[in-house]
């Protein structure tokens, strides 16, 4: 019998993935980095912050902390799988999960858009001897083509302000 391969956590296996510029990064064959075989271009970014989960969930759901990744939501975005909402500048999209301190995954579609991207906003914290140590991830995928992925991983510099608003000086 042969080996089983790794798990894949009940999702499709992705292509391996290598650092940006490697030879082969990328599907198969794509000649391109962000490129899957399960969900076309994608992106993804991450930080970690010296504060607790509880802290980081919060200020990523506030009003001001889902502007600053998503956009300004008029009335807060959405606490249950299936509910709609739309941004300030007119993005609408759907909450698809929402488990508090944990993860939300909505989709996005800014206007003139053919269809819709997924982001996910995922929190994970560990304490260290130096404290609490969060961090906080965003990936998008469904994107358009590389110009896409780019405008998107320029986007995710909104870490920066996040960052800013966990740990005010």
């Amino acid at each position: 019998m042969a080996p089983a391969g790794p798990p894949t956590g009940g999702r499709a296996r992705r292509w391996p993935r290598r650092p940006e510029g490697a030879p082969g990064a990328g599907a198969p064959g794509s000649g391109g980095v962000g490129l899957t075989k399960d969900v076309g271009w994608e992106v993804g970014a991450s930080r970690s912050f010296p504060v607790a989960a509880e802290e980081a969930w919060a200020v990523l759901t506030s009003a001001e902390g889902v502007a600053a990744w998503l956009g300004e939501v008029p009335g807060g975005l959405p606490e249950r799988a299936g509910e709609p909402y739309r941004t300030a500048d007119g993005a609408t999209g759907e909450v698809r999960s929402f488990r508090p301190g944990d993860r939300v995954r909505v989709t996005y579609k800014p206007p003139g858009r053919p269809g819709p991207t997924t982001v996910q906003v995922a929190i994970t914290s560990r304490t260290t001897a130096a404290g609490p140590s969060t961090k906080v991830g965003f990936h998008q995928e469904h994107l358009a083509d590389a110009n896409e992925r780019a405008a998107r991983k320029a986007h995710w510099a909104v870490l920066d302000a996040l960052g800013r608003l966990l740990t005010p000086s």
